[in-house]
Formats: C-alpha cells, structure tokens, sequence
C-alpha cells in the first residue's frame, strides 16, 4: 500500500512516499481503507518538530474517513464494510491518516451516518472535537450537545471561519443557541454566516464589544477562544456574570494579561483545553454528540457550508501540510480513491 511517512523532523520535504505492506489490526484495532485523509494545524506542527517520529518512520495525519476493512479480535463496534470517521489516528501512535489503509484502536473509529459524506467525516476530528469540548465546560452548562441543549444562551465564538470556529458555530446552532461571531473580512463574513452565525462582526471596521453588547445586552455566556492574548478585553467587556472563556489555541500570542478585579467581579471562569489530554469521557461524549449532529444534518462542509475545501493527492501531502501552515482557509483534504 502507498503511505506518506518521515523519520526526521523538518519542512515538508521529509515526508516521503513509500510502498509499505497491508497492516494487521491486533485484538482492539480496526483497519480502515482511507478515502480521504484530513490535515490539522497539529499535523504540521508535529512533523516540524513539536514531537519526535515514533517508531522509526511516522504516518502524519490525525483525521480520515473511509471504509472498515478488517478488525482485530474483540471489536464489536464496527465491522468491514462500515463507513466510519477517524480521530487521533496518529496521537502516541506512528500511523497516521495519509496512506491507503490505517489500523487505530476501535475507540478511535466512528460509524459515519449514511447521510455524511467522507469529506464532512474526515473534517471532524480536531475541530469538531476541540468545538463540542469548548461548548461543554460552562459551569453551568451541559455536558452534552443535542437540539435544545444550549436554548436560551448566547456564545461568542472568536474567528468563526476558523475549522474550529466553523464547528462552533454550527454545533451551537444545532443546540438552540444564539451565536455571535468576530471574523476580520466580508470573506470571512460570508462563511461564518453559510455556518449559521446569527450576528457577524468584523472586529476590524467596527466596535467589535459595542456589537456584542448591542446583540447580547445581558451579556455573553461562553465564548470559544482562539486568541486570547489578544481577545482578553473583549472578552471581558462582553462576558455576563458566570460567563465563560474556552481557549483552544494560542493565535496571537502565548501571554495574555486581564483584569483581575472586573474577572472576580463577574465570576468568570477561563478553561483551558487541548484535545489530546482530556480524557477518554470526553473523547467518547464527544465522538457521540458529533455523529448525532452528522445524523441530524448539522454538520456539512464545503463553500456553500461556511468550510471551503482544498485537496490534494496522496503524493502532494507535503503541499497540503504547506497549504495549512500558510493559513489558508477552509479545511484541507487528502483524496486517496481505491488504486484500480
């Protein structure tokens, strides 16, 4: 089978496509024929040098979406011939999503509803995930998402034409909630309002706290965070009292500064989160939530989506990783049809 792999960190150069033999899933693995394969931030990140090829050689790619083939001894879960969505493919593990077949343990393998395309299960993993996990920290807020899970409360969402703010966005409005997003172009406008934003600012040709405050008069109750470092006051004119800050990234800087007493005086609460480190609940509340979503028709991807895409063949792997890291937007797909 063909498999993009690197041995050694660096520039997109490293990675290299090699022939590999089909790999056996041991007892608790699945094997998946990939038909698309998904790039992250992290992928990049990773193969540039924010931790070591593991054994050897390393499949990059967290995400994919593709066909079961085989399963080890003890899945019950899916069978071949399932259609399912993969995540953390390659987390602590050295096979990753950018080759024909993948084996991952069963939990990380999700029945794909028949309504979902491979393009809309290989853009859940990362984004979808960090989106439901930032939607579900609020103090007083639900544990899970469902229609009717958020009613009546208000999200701020930072950067919607972001994969994660896109996610945010519609995962909010699938739960009853009424979604305020900050985006920097009419570009950008255009997606976040394809996502179902209900109130779009452009933070750079307007008042961005004026608007909030305009459209959330008693404030806002969560808000998904890229940038905190520069979002800090923003956050802090706009938050209602038990208000909330999910910081999933660090866009703009590692150090942020607030205000303490106007932080104390509202209660405010800032979770910090990262995908890979919160626990297998979560990853399985999350997998959960997300499929219903996918069932329920909430979760598309593509231009008319709010989520433009842009793919590459299996070879160009190291322009798809490029493509990301240069920010463009959208989400970056991986086409990997069956070889005749």
């Amino acid at each position: 089978m063909r498999a993009i792999v690197y041995s050694e960190n660096g520039a997109s150069d490293v990675l290299q496509l090699v022939e590999r033999p089909l790999p056996e899933p041991a007892a608790g693995e699945v094997r998946v024929r990939i038909a698309v394969s998904a790039v992250n931030p992290t992928d990049w990140k990773n193969r540039a040098g924010s931790t070591a090829p593991s054994g050897g050689e390393q499949v990059p790619n967290q995400d994919g979406a593709g066909v079961v083939d085989a399963v080890g001894a003890g899945v019950t879960s899916v069978v071949a011939g399932d259609r399912v969505w993969i995540f953390l493919a390659a987390y602590q593990r050295p096979t990753g999503t950018a080759q024909e077949f993948t084996v991952v343990p069963a939990e990380r393998v999700v029945k794909l509803p028949d309504g979902a395309s491979f393009d809309a299960g290989a853009s859940m993993g990362v984004p979808a995930m960090t989106a439901h996990r930032a939607l579900t920290v609020h103090e007083d807020g639900p544990a899970r998402l469902f229609p009717g899970a958020l009613e009546g409360r208000t999200v701020l969402v930072a950067g919607g034409a972001g994969a994660v703010g896109h996610a945010a966005i519609q995962l909010a409005h699938w739960a009853g909630a009424t979604v305020i997003t900050t985006i920097s172009s009419p570009a950008k406008a255009a997606l976040a309002a394809a996502a179902g934003a209900d109130v779009i600012v452009n933070y750079r040709d307007e008042d961005a706290a004026a608007r909030v405050r305009d459209a959330a008069p008693d404030g806002v109750d969560q808000v998904v965070e890229v940038s905190p470092a520069r979002n800090a006051a923003l956050n802090a004119a706009v938050l209602r009292n038990h208000g909330s800050v999910s910081v999933y990234a660090n866009d703009g800087g590692d150090h942020m500064t607030v205000d303490v007493r106007a932080h104390f005086a509202l209660n405010i609460r800032y979770q910090f989160l990262l995908l890979y480190t919160m626990g297998a609940e979560a990853h399985r509340a999350a997998a959960e939530d997300i499929t219903a979503a996918l069932r329920d028709g909430a979760l598309d991807v593509g231009e008319a989506a709010g989520l433009p895409l842009t793919r590459f063949a299996l070879e160009q792997t190291g322009a798809a990783h490029d493509a990301v890291e240069q920010g463009v937007v959208g989400k970056v797909l991986i086409d990997l049809p069956p070889r005749k």
